[in-house]
């Protein structure tokens, strides 16, 4: 069922849906988890890192309400692979093809006017996707369409098992590990997935700008070496000291933005 989530100039939101239920579940209970309001941001960054940081914490400030998505893992999934080494404009059409070419058509009538949306697609229908017409949609990229359609594969046939990975009993090493047994999934890949997708707010993914801000903000030294597996987990267990752990994920969403806008005067994905 389509949800319009617009925003409002004073800062709010408006919702707008066609139910008051998506499925069996009220529509303001899904909203609650998709968007996160059980996690308050003033619990993401403790005291000690406030006094040792205060100019970061100034620049937070302004990202307060800066909500991270619980997002279905299977098209997590999808659209971190298709997001290796591209921008994020690139990385839209791909998926907008990925839901044109294989998810299901839905319609919604918002504000007087009739709109054609497209589902993503389901794990069954991409791992038996022509790979030609994949290929097309995922930027004229073969070993990425191949990767892509094995993993639907995998999670058709319940070999990548996203309600035990999701489960919260996995160790975050051993959860990245069964993610990066696949090909096109890599530690960072495996993180993002297990932040945005399986609800792991420990997990840390590190890209270029989150190795800037751990050299620019927090004197991490390493940060500024190659990123081997190796270098990877060792930033991990540094930025781990300065934030807190179960939450590092997600506070390291909030960093991430605000590095972009406040220092990289860059447009916030």
């Amino acid at each position: 069922m389509p949800v319009v989530i617009s925003s409002i100039n004073d800062g709010s939101i408006s919702i707008y849906s066609s139910d008051d239920e998506i499925g069996e579940t009220p529509l303001t209970d899904v909203l609650r988890t998709y968007l996160t309001l059980d996690i308050d941001n003033r619990n993401l960054f403790g005291e000690g890192f406030i006094k040792q940081y205060p100019e970061v914490a100034q620049l937070l400030k302004e990202y307060s309400g800066l909500k991270l998505l619980r997002q279905e893992p299977f098209e997590t999934t999808i659209t971190f692979m298709c997001a290796q080494g591209i921008g994020m404009t690139l990385i839209r059409r791909q998926i907008a093809l990925l839901c044109e070419k294989f998810g299901s058509p839905c319609t919604i009538e918002f504000r007087g006017q009739k709109h054609r949306l497209y589902r993503f697609p389901d794990a069954e229908c991409l791992a038996e996707a022509p790979l030609p017409l994949l290929q097309a949609c995922t930027n004229n990229n073969y070993r990425r369409a191949v990767n892509i359609r094995r993993v639907a594969g995998a999670a058709a046939s319940g070999l990548l098992d996203f309600g035990e990975l999701g489960s919260g009993e996995l160790p975050l090493d051993r959860l990245r590990e069964q993610l990066c047994d696949f090909d096109g999934i890599g530690p960072k890949i495996a993180d993002c997935i297990a932040l945005f997708g399986l609800g792991r707010f420990d997990a840390f993914p590190i890209d270029t700008h989150v190795r800037q801000y751990l050299a620019g903000w927090f004197g991490i030294r390493r940060a500024s070496d190659a990123l081997t597996e190796k270098n990877y987990l060792r930033l991990q267990e540094e930025i781990r000291t300065i934030l807190k752990p179960e939450l590092a994920g997600y506070a390291g969403h909030l960093l991430f933005h605000c590095w972009r806008r406040k220092v990289r005067h860059l447009r916030t994905a």
